[in-house]
């Protein structure tokens, strides 16, 4: 019995004992440095503008120092002049600090401006303002009009997309693998869609948070995740957990969901940048862009009777999070977040399309059909193109 333990012991302490000479040398190299005396050539300093509120008295700029070493704003530039400022709560910021500048100047309604910092060793880092317009405040009034704009792109087109149901529910065993297929199409185009976003939202965030690499770390989790949900349902033996249509009609919603958030975001920073017209435009675009995603979300029930409050809870889970990103982008917009977000969306609605893709495939073997049939890629790529068509309306 004492041999086991001083073995146990034993095994903990050459499991303990690289962990604590790695802390040690860590510790040598920060208190001692590494012998190298060679001064940098410049100064390492950055710092990055996340956000700037426009208010009746001037500008509230946010900061973050996201550098190796404390950085000092000495001046403040605005338009070519320097201008007095104050910060809170302080103008120099050490690493991962934050603080907010305010700049009490006479900006003009729709008029461009930008704003410069300087830091005490001369670096310079801009902010622009595209057109100045004071910056909506959080009160009932615009929470409401946001929750509004998002229950209009988000809740009503999926909403009216399931309204189709009963008119698919008359297609036979080859039209609803087409109809499958489709919703393939719709989901492997917002796949492409969502990624192509996190990717840019990523490049926007500060570079000490890799922002592209969350996207693709949120992908990649978010994927493993649900197929290990999906595994463990088959080791429990919960074989219809698998073919439920429900079960699968509700990940697409959660997928899709994702995908709206990340509409309502760009919507929300639109009208909070003062581009109400730009607003107004992704509101029409997303709207019938986002009808085709009810028929995907339905697809999967054709074979099951549900019952109203599925489709209740259906249009909620895929338009619902519009309402929220919305709120999001018009208030506290954050680009990392944000690309995290995109990724996660990115990988669940890849995971989704390999569960349709089985459920194809399973149905093809039981009545004995082509699983990539002249139909089904005909579905598919209608799919992508009507998903294709609609974007058009967004960008431009």
């Amino acid at each position: 019995m004492h041999t086991q333990t001083s073995s146990r012991k034993a095994i903990w302490l050459w499991g303990v004992a690289p962990l604590i000479a790695l802390i040690a040398i860590i510790t040598v190299i920060t208190k001692l440095g590494t012998g190298v005396e060679e001064k940098q050539a410049a100064p390492i300093e950055i710092l990055d503008i996340q956000r700037i509120v426009i208010q009746d008295e001037g500008f509230q700029v946010s900061v973050l120092n996201s550098g190796p070493k404390a950085v000092t704003i000495a001046q403040v530039i605005v338009d070519d002049a320097f201008w007095n400022a104050s910060f809170s709560p302080s103008d120099t910021l050490e690493r991962f600090d934050s603080a907010t500048i305010h700049i009490p100047y006479p900006w003009v309604e729709g008029d461009p401006h930008a704003i410069k910092l300087i830091t005490s060793n001369g670096l310079i880092f801009t902010g622009e303002v595209a057109a100045a317009m004071k910056t909506p405040e959080a009160d009932a009034n615009r929470l409401l009009q946001y929750a509004l704009i998002g229950f209009y792109v988000g809740v009503v087109p999926v909403g009216l997309g399931l309204l189709w149901f009963p008119f698919m529910r008359r297609f036979s065993i080859k039209g609803t693998q087409a109809i499958l297929a489709f919703t393939i199409g719709l989901l492997f185009f917002l796949a492409i869609d969502t990624l192509q976003e996190g990717l840019e939202l990523g490049a926007e965030a500060p570079g000490v948070f890799q922002g592209t690499g969350l996207v693709w770390f949120g992908l990649i989790l978010s994927f493993l995740f649900l197929t290990a949900v999906d595994q463990s349902g088959k080791r429990k033996g919960s074989a219809k957990a698998e073919e439920s249509g429900k079960r699968v009609a509700f990940k697409i919603a959660g997928g899709i969901g994702l995908h709206n958030l990340g509409e309502g975001l760009a919507i929300g920073a639109a009208f909070a940048a003062g581009e109400s017209a730009l607003g107004t435009f992704l509101i029409i675009g997303f709207t019938l862009h986002n009808i085709t995603e009810g028929v995907g979300i339905a697809a999967p029930l054709l074979k099951d009777a549900p019952k109203w409050q599925t489709f209740l809870s259906l249009t909620c889970v895929a338009g619902a999070p519009a309402i929220l990103g919305t709120w999001a982008g018009g208030f506290v917009f954050n680009d990392t977040l944000a690309a995290l977000f995109f990724g996660i969306g990115a990988g669940a609605i890849i995971q989704v399309i390999m569960v349709i893709g089985r459920m194809i495939m399973r149905d093809a073997q039981r009545f004995e059909l082509a699983s990539v049939s002249w139909r089904n890629f005909a579905g598919f790529t209608l799919g992508v193109a009507l998903m294709y068509a609609t974007a058009l309306l967004v960008n431009f």
